[in-house]
């Protein structure tokens, strides 16, 4: 799908630590607060983090459980399985 010159900084995200993507995605929440629709969250979530596992871990750190449910019971869309996925 995507190809090596539009990885959404797939590449460059693979050299940060543990603590850098943390607070990435830590501001990457507080941007989706602020109005960035739930698809780039998830999106850009999973690509920083470097799998769904570990995009799963962090934001149920910087979210809670009510607004993740939230999202998830809004969601009807195409991205409901995607967000459902990385949210639940």
């Amino acid at each position: 799908m995507l190809n090596d010159n539009n990885d959404l900084g797939a590449a460059l995200f693979k050299t940060w630590t543990e603590e850098q993507r943390s607070a990435e995605i830590e501001k990457l929440v507080q941007g989706f607060r602020n109005g960035v629709p739930v698809g780039i969250l998830c999106k850009m979530a999973e690509t920083i983090a470097g799998s769904k596992k570990k995009a799963k871990k962090y934001l149920a750190q910087f979210m809670t459980e009510d607004e993740r449910k939230a999202i998830i019971a809004a969601e009807t869309g195409a991205m409901g399985p995607i967000v459902k996925s990385l949210l639940s």
